[in-house]
């Protein structure tokens, strides 16, 4: 098994038990949602929220398209220039890990897949 699936691993079992010991089941939909592989652009983030809005991407963040306003974004992966956009508007990009511990229970995080 190669590092990229342990660690893909490790995340899915963490978001798990996060959901069991915070009781909240968004961390279990965006594990399960991860198998999936999901990609999203800026764009569609920017057409989806509104200003610091949190939102969590189960799978990679690229950067197509515009994004116009601060969100906080989770993901498994960020693209250079995703994460330059992002942060270039005011945003943040963070680790799903990160994002499951500064919002354990889990209240106005949104999910958003490919």
């Amino acid at each position: 098994m190669n590092q990229k699936n342990i660690v893909h691993q490790e995340l899915v079992a963490t978001l798990k038990k996060k959901s069991k010991k915070a009781k909240a089941k968004i961390w279990e939909d965006i594990a399960t949602k991860l198998s999936r592989d999901a990609q999203v652009n800026v764009g569609k983030l920017n057409k989806h929220t509104k200003k610091n809005d949190v939102v969590a991407v189960p799978g990679k963040v690229l950067g197509g398209g515009e994004i116009t306003h601060p969100v906080i974004v989770g993901a498994e992966k960020f693209s250079g220039s995703a994460r330059s956009k992002i942060e270039g508007v005011g945003g943040k990009v963070l680790s799903l890990a990160q994002l499951s511990e500064q919002f354990a229970d889990g209240k106005g995080v949104r999910i958003i897949a490919g």
